[in-house]
């Protein structure tokens, strides 16, 4: 089980001012749940998610891992705990191939096994495994690779910020089959998914909505898509024509 607990977020605005991104949030996420955060960009749900990773430090709280404190541990040392981040747009690493990338990642796992993750996520490891990290793959096969190594990782709590981000209709439905498979009902895992996709939110136990920092609203996918759907639909919209605004 894993639970924040009255976490702040404070950070610089550049002017010399502080801004606070996350409010007083408490949350808990339970073993074999699948959760959904969304709400407005902006909001502070991708900053849930670095806080969680360690990525950000909060500015007050705690953060709670099967009854440990994790709060002052680094990304490293939360990883080895067993949770795991896929951005919202991975790094690149240049100089690397795809296989170096994976091996690096993840040394344990032999040349199948990386090749199978690929495949699930609907990369062809024949067309990638030589490909370097570059210019030349786009922003969606980047963002399958990363989420290839996520999978991979078999790690107790997964962090998706915005998988269905770049990547086509088809590799979509594949991974919430993936997801739903790994996660659902699995006593050992948990899925945290950074989402605004009206395919992905109702695959979700729960519905997180968060809202300029605060914990706006939450419940199961019945109790919630309602007072979102449409919000949720206009912001698709907006998604269509280019409009999206960069999220803290």
């Amino acid at each position: 089980m894993l639970k924040l607990e009255n976490i702040w977020l404070e950070v610089g605005n550049g002017n010399g001012e502080n801004k606070d991104i996350l409010k007083g949030i408490n949350l808990e996420f339970q073993k074999g749940k699948i959760y959904a955060i969304t709400g407005p960009n902006g909001g502070g749900k991708t900053s849930i998610a670095k806080v969680i990773m360690g990525i950000y430090h909060q500015s007050e709280g705690n953060i709670v891992l099967e009854g440990e404190d994790i709060s002052d541990l680094s990304v490293t040392e939360r990883a080895r705990k067993g949770i795991a981040y896929a951005f919202q747009q991975p790094p690149r690493f240049k100089g690397l191939t795809v296989s170096d990338l994976m091996n690096i990642a993840l040394p344990g796992l032999d040349n199948l096994q990386l090749r199978t993750y690929l495949r699930d996520v609907g990369l062809c490891p024949e067309d990638y495994m030589d490909r370097p990290l570059g210019a030349g793959l786009s922003g969606g096969e980047i963002k399958r690779i990363e989420i290839a190594q996520l999978l991979a990782k078999n790690s107790a709590i997964s962090i998706f910020d915005e998988p269905e981000a770049g990547v086509d209709l088809w590799t979509i439905q594949k991974l919430i089959g993936i997801i739903i498979e790994r996660y659902k009902n699995n006593p050992d895992k948990t899925a945290v998914i950074i989402t605004h996709n009206e395919n992905v939110l109702p695959i979700c136990d729960e519905i997180i909505v968060i809202d300029e920092g605060h914990l706006k609203e939450r419940g199961t996918t019945d109790e919630i898509w309602h007072l979102i759907k449409d919000d949720i639909q206009c912001k698709n919209r907006e998604l269509c024509r280019g409009e999206m605004i960069n999220e803290f």
